[in-house]
């Protein structure tokens, strides 16, 4: 028998499902959601709970992007992957991006416009976005890690004349088109149940609490609005988001030239009540249901509706399951372990698989003696039946250990051409943000020589502005300030602010009065107000006045 766990992850929850397969029936041994605030300690929680220490364990893949090639289909196997390589190349040439910094995997489907050429579906994720994903689970052995958009489908019951498209609307939406059993394309929505769940929990300050109001919630259809009532005082939250996917969708198959069947929805949203009968009413020639996985049948024990909830999960665990999913879309870099390792465990199985059709549910006791002397013409006992097998297959697994062997070197010197070449992209990274930061730096100190000298400009300006307009102004408040008596010979502007006031008068007082108006009424700055002592030629007493204009 063998197992998988199946775990979902998005911010702030974790969908699980442990799926284990005995001959050819599937059988979920448990499932459920976490809300979390650390994520390690989410996961060491299920591994406990679901006793999967061993276990292999199927991820999801995400912020991957999706990109689509035409080719023909008489093309060799080998020339298809050097044109696929070399679209690649030139897809990341235009927007920019570093080849070896990503990782790809691809399928092919035929083109149902062009019948001469195969369409290839391409998935790619950054190398560092992957190592992220999976150092929380660095303690446990991931065998899979895959992008949901495609091992949704895994769990589909899928027809072979029938064009399905599965709207899975997690974190994110994501719109899975099936034609004739293969993925056709995978697009994506912005809207999904991150929107809504964090709505809600601005409200109630708690995610788990926000998730089961979206459970508890109903929508009602236009011919029973009626019977809305207060308890759906969430709905305000969950219907704009369902109406933007709804809407969205419609958008994409107006354009799409793949007339779709049936439409399946699931993910966190599609718990929410009636939510097929609301798309329904979007789609009147497509059908519209909530995707059931195609192995569970109903059962009194266990409601239909909580293994719809972790849809996502169960996917995953049959995508690291032999038999299911897309095998070419796993993300994780296998080595001659991993393949050695699933050789073991087939031949183990098909080893008690056999034993069991044979009704050997337990090992015989081995007799040595008895196997070295068995006659060859007569029909072997059990005993020698399991002997032969044991060493059939230690000679095998000697065997693989030496192919395998050679691999190994084979692939060490793979990888480390591989790491060398992501050391060198990261250093030249490196340097050309150091080169940014060190021109950034003598730009900013350019911007700063500048922006001072603008202001030493304008403070040039400003005084130059303010001399023109000084002088005028000091002869205007001289003519309507200066006392009866008293002359102005001359004005000077010496340097400055500046100012020499010549003047006279016949008596002392007049030319007093008039330094005194000088200083009180702001003509001139009253502490910078100083006269000589005055002088008297004929009948006039003449005085120099200084000072410094406001």
């Amino acid at each position: 028998m063998s197992s998988c766990l199946g775990i979902y992850v998005e911010p702030n929850i974790i969908k699980y499902a442990k799926v284990s397969k005995e001959r050819d029936i599937l059988v979920v041994d448990s499932f459920g959601i976490k809300f979390y605030d650390k994520l390690g300690d989410a996961i060491k929680q299920i591994i406990a709970d679901t006793y999967s220490y061993k276990v292999p364990i199927s991820i999801n893949l995400s912020e991957e992007s999706y990109q689509y090639f035409s080719m023909f289909s008489l093309l060799s196997k080998q020339d298809l992957k050097k044109a696929i390589e070399t679209e690649f190349e030139a897809f990341c040439a235009g927007k920019g991006f570093n080849k070896n910094a990503l990782q790809s995997r691809y399928v092919l489907v035929n083109d149902i416009v062009d019948k001469e050429k195969i369409k290839v579906v391409h998935i790619s994720a950054n190398k560092n976005t992957i190592n992220t994903i999976l150092q929380p689970f660095s303690e446990y052995k991931v065998s899979t890690i895959s992008p949901i958009g495609v091992s949704i489908s895994n769990i589909a019951n899928l027809k072979n004349k029938e064009n399905i498209l599965i709207i899975n609307m997690e974190e994110n939406t994501t719109l899975t088109t099936i034609v004739s059993n293969k993925i056709y394309s995978v697009e994506k929505l912005e809207e999904g149940s991150k929107t809504v769940l964090d709505s809600i929990n601005t409200k109630e300050n708690s995610y788990s609490k926000a998730y089961e109001i979206c459970k508890n919630s109903t929508i009602y259809t236009m011919e029973g609005k009626e019977l809305q009532n207060e308890e759906n005082e969430y709905l305000e939250d969950i219907m704009p988001t369902l109406y933007k996917i709804a809407s969205g969708v419609q958008e994409i198959l107006s354009n799409s030239v793949v007339r779709i069947d049936r439409i399946y929805l699931t993910g966190t949203l599609s718990v929410v009540n009636n939510i097929d009968l609301y798309f329904q009413e979007f789609f009147k020639t497509e059908k519209c249901e909530i995707l059931k996985p195609f192995f569970i049948k109903k059962s009194l024990k266990i409601n239909m509706k909580d293994y719809i909830e972790v849809n996502s999960a169960i996917a995953l665990a049959l995508q690291g399951l032999d038999e299911y999913g897309i095998k070419e879309m796993n993300f994780i870099e296998r080595n001659w372990k991993d393949d050695l390792n699933n050789i073991i465990t087939k031949i183990k199985d098909k080893t008690e698989k056999n034993n069991e059709e044979n009704g050997e549910n337990k090992k015989p006791s081995v007799n040595l003696s008895k196997f070295f002397r068995f006659d060859l013409k007569e029909s072997l006992d059990a005993t020698e039946r399991w002997m032969l097998r044991s060493a059939g297959g230690l000679l095998f697994l000697i065997v693989i250990y030496a192919i395998f062997s050679m691999y190994l070197n084979y692939s060490i010197n793979i990888k480390s051409i591989q790491a060398k070449e992501v050391k060198d992209d990261t250093l030249a990274q490196i340097a050309s943000v150091e080169r940014d930061i060190r021109e950034a730096a003598s730009k900013t100190a350019e911007y700063e020589q500048l922006t001072e000298n603008l202001s030493n400009i304008k403070a040039i300006v400003d005084e130059n502005k303010a001399a023109k307009k000084a002088i005028p102004n000091l002869l205007t408040n001289i003519m309507f300030s200066i006392p009866k008596g008293v002359q102005v010979t001359s004005i000077e502007n010496v340097s400055g602010n500046r100012i020499i006031i010549n003047a006279q008068a016949e008596k002392y007082e007049q030319l007093g009065y008039f330094k005194t108006v000088l200083k009180t009424q702001g003509i001139l700055k009253s502490e910078s107000v100083v006269s000589t002592p005055g002088t008297k030629s004929e009948n006039l007493i003449k005085i120099t006045i200084e000072g410094e204009l406001p």
